[in-house]
């Protein structure tokens, strides 16, 4: 049988797992709740109706800086950040999404304005893969609030990623930062400036904090609590195949180390044991993968692992079915999702 074993081997499938960006959780601050209207004289109504009509959202800002500086107190400031924060949200190009929310911050200077823009900025860095940046804005907004669970999250996400990318920089962080996210999370301690359209996005990534952790733990030779993690993820999260296949590569090192002391072990009841516990062992690692290959078929971000798995797979079956793989596609089939009535 082929069997992977390395640590390089467990970065290798992990660099394949695909994992939903965290800035796809950054649901922009107006939405799932109404505002009321702020009172605002005629002059300033028909200021804010000028600076909708402008084309793009740099000119938008500038209008707000001119805006700001005519109307310091204006009663519409957090409606406007809001406002400002979807816009700057829905650029495409990163970089100019970052050029934008740096350039807010020195616009919105008042909490919790700033505070919007941090965060709106702290998606950008993300969406950039500037890790650097993340963990030193993520810092700052949680020596204000450890408990914001948003800048702990997109910590997580951007140092997972650097891991994977064979970065450890931020690994320990990371993993401090995932847990305490999950923790908060799982105490539902919604942070008091969230929506709660914002904090249900959060509670929703849950399972991938779990995975993020476990695959930091494997990295970091912590292969018991990677285990544990991944356990919980495929739990939580049923329909992610990533999980399910790095969970079967654990296994699978726990049943080679087994299988190398099995060997070496004397004729006897014990060695009849540890043989009928490694064959429980293989039969598991071969579910797991069939579950992950079940859930990766026809999705094309998957396509990695897919072949990854399947290669594995097959190899597994046959070893435990006398080289044959019959029965091994009713087995995956057993695992894929099925249509909705």
């Amino acid at each position: 049988m082929r069997i992977l074993l390395s640590l390089c081997a467990i970065s290798a499938l992990a660099s394949t797992v695909t994992v939903t960006s965290a800035t796809a959780y950054a649901i922009s601050p107006s939405q799932g709740q109404a505002a009321a209207a702020p009172t605002v004289s005629e002059a300033e109504t028909q200021a804010l109706k000028a600076m909708d009509a402008l084309p793009d959202t740099a000119a938008k800002l500038a209008a707000v800086a001119e805006f700001f500086k005519k109307y310091p107190k204006s009663s519409a400031r957090p409606q406007i950040a809001e406002r400002m924060a979807q816009e700057i949200s829905k650029t495409k190009d990163p970089a100019q999404a970052i050029t934008l929310a740096e350039k807010a911050q020195t616009i919105f200077t008042s909490e919790p304005e700033l505070g919007i823009m941090k965060s709106i900025t702290l998606d950008a860095y993300a969406a950039s893969n500037r890790v650097d940046d993340v963990f030193r804005l993520a810092n700052e907004m949680l020596a204000k609030n450890p408990e914001d669970v948003h800048p702990l999250v997109e910590a997580t996400f951007a140092g997972t990623e650097s891991v994977k990318q064979k970065n450890p920089k931020y690994a320990q962080q990371s993993l401090q930062y995932g847990s305490k996210a999950i923790e908060l999370i799982e105490a539902n301690k919604k942070p008091a400036q969230m929506t709660e359209a914002q904090w249900t996005a959060h509670k929703e990534v849950l399972p991938e904090l779990y995975q993020q952790t476990a695959i930091l733990h494997m990295v970091t030779g912590n292969a018991a609590e990677a285990k544990a993690r991944l356990i919980k993820a495929t739990a939580l999260g049923p329909k992610d195949p990533s999980s399910f296949a790095l969970l079967g590569l654990l296994i699978n090192d726990e049943y080679v180390q087994q299988a190398t002391a099995y060997k070496s072990m004397p004729e006897g009841k014990q060695k009849e044991e540890t043989l009928k516990k490694l064959q429980d062992m293989l039969d598991n690692i071969i579910d797991v993968y069939a579950h992950a290959a079940a859930l990766a078929v026809g999705r094309p971000e998957y396509q990695a692992l897919l072949q990854q798995v399947t290669t594995d797979l097959t190899s597994y079956y046959k070893f435990r079915h006398n080289q044959s793989t019959e029965g091994l596609q009713q087995l995956i089939d057993k695992y894929k999702p099925q249509p909705q009535p």
